[in-house]
C-alpha cells in the first residue's frame, strides 16, 4: 500500500508493550507520532529510543503521543529497554508494538506485502525499509512523512519543529518559512485573498512578492 501525506492512517489493532491497541481509539484527539525500526537490540535505533524517551515530555505538552514499532517480539522489547536504560539512560516510557505478522509494516507500505514468516529470522538488513516517521493528526491524517537510511540516527527535534508548524498551520491560515522555529516571522497561506487576510491582520503585512506576504507569528510574544 502506498501512503502519502494527506491519507487517512491505516487503523489496526496490535499488542505493545502497554497491551493491546486499537490504533485510531488509542490516538483519541491527540496527535501522534509512529516511528519504526527493522529489529530490536540495532544500535541507531538503541540511540533513538532512548533520545525520545528523554524528550517525551516535549511531545507531551503538545498533545503528541509516541508509539515505536517493531517486528521483534513484545518479551524482546521488555529486554531491549533495559539495554536502552543502561545505554543511554533512560529506557522507552511510551509503548512498543510487537508486529510479528508484519500487518502493520504492511498496511503503511512499510514492508512489501509478501514479507512472511519467522520475525527473528530476518535480518535488519531485509526490514531496512522499516525507518519511517509519520505524523499522525488528530482527525487521523498523515501530516508527515520521513524514511531514515539505517546508518543515519533521525533527528527528533527536527519532529518537534514540525509538529508546532503543523500545529500552528492547523489553527491559522498561514504557512512556515525555510528554517522556521516557534516565534519566528509567518507566511500568509496562499489559499488566503487580500480581503481576508487585511480582516485577519488589520495593521498588514510585509510582501516582497505580492504572493509572499510575511507577518508576525500569531505565536510570538506580544
Amino acid at each position: 500500500m502506498t501512503l502519502t501525506i494527506g491519507d487517512t492512517a491505516p487503523d489496526f489493532e496490535a499488542d505493545t508493550t502497554e497491551g493491546r491497541i486499537r490504533f485510531h481509539d488509542w490516538i483519541g484527539d491527540s496527535w501522534a507520532v509512529l516511528f519504526s525500526h527493522p529489529r530490536d537490540f540495532t544500535p541507531v535505533c538503541t540511540t533513538e529510543l532512548g533520545y525520545m524517551a528523554k524528550i517525551k515530555p516535549d511531545f507531551d505538552r503538545r498533545d503528541v503521543k509516541i508509539i515505536g514499532l517493531s517486528v521483534d517480539p513484545l518479551d524482546n522489547h521488555v529486554s531491549w529497554a533495559q539495554d536502552i536504560a543502561d545505554t543511554q539512560g533512560a529506557a522507552p516510557n511510551y509503548p512498543m508494538i510487537a508486529d510479528t505478522d508484519f500487518a502493520v509494516s504492511k498496511a503503511y507500505g512499510m514492508l512489501p506485502a509478501d514479507a512472511a514468516g519467522d520475525p527473528t529470522d530476518r535480518t535488519p538488513a531485509q526490514n531496512a525499509t522499516l525507518r519511517n516517521v509519520f505524523v499522525i493528526g488528530p482527525d487521523k491524517t498523515i501530516k508527515l512523512m520521513l524514511i531514515y537510511p539505517m546508518t543515519i540516527g533521525r533527528n527528533f527535534d527536527e519532529v518537534l519543529r514540525v509538529i508546532d508548524a503543523l500545529q500552528l498551520a492547523a489553527t491559522h491560515k498561514i504557512a512556515t518559512p525555510a528554517q522556521w522555529r516557534q516565534g519566528d516571522d509567518v507566511i500568509i497561506a496562499g489559499s488566503v485573498s487580500d480581503e481576508e487576510a487585511h480582516q485577519i491582520y488589520p495593521n498588514g503585512w510585509h510582501a516582497p512578492r505580492p504572493y509572499l506576504r510575511i507577518v508576525p507569528s500569531p505565536l510570538s510574544p506580544a
